[in-house]
């Protein structure tokens, strides 16, 4: 799956684009939700 990641504190430059394992349900109290959008608040990236 397509994944933005953080690797330290910072700001937008600490990103970094990846793809990750898709995430296993692993207990009956789990679920996993898909997501097709997220929205940033462009106050939040200064």
């Amino acid at each position: 799956m397509k994944a933005v990641t953080m690797t330290a504190t910072g700001g937008p430059e600490v990103l970094q684009a990846c793809e990750l394992p898709e995430p296993r349900i692993m207990a009956a109290d789990q679920v996993k939700v898909k997501l097709r959008g997220a929205g940033i608040n462009p106050i939040d990236t200064k």
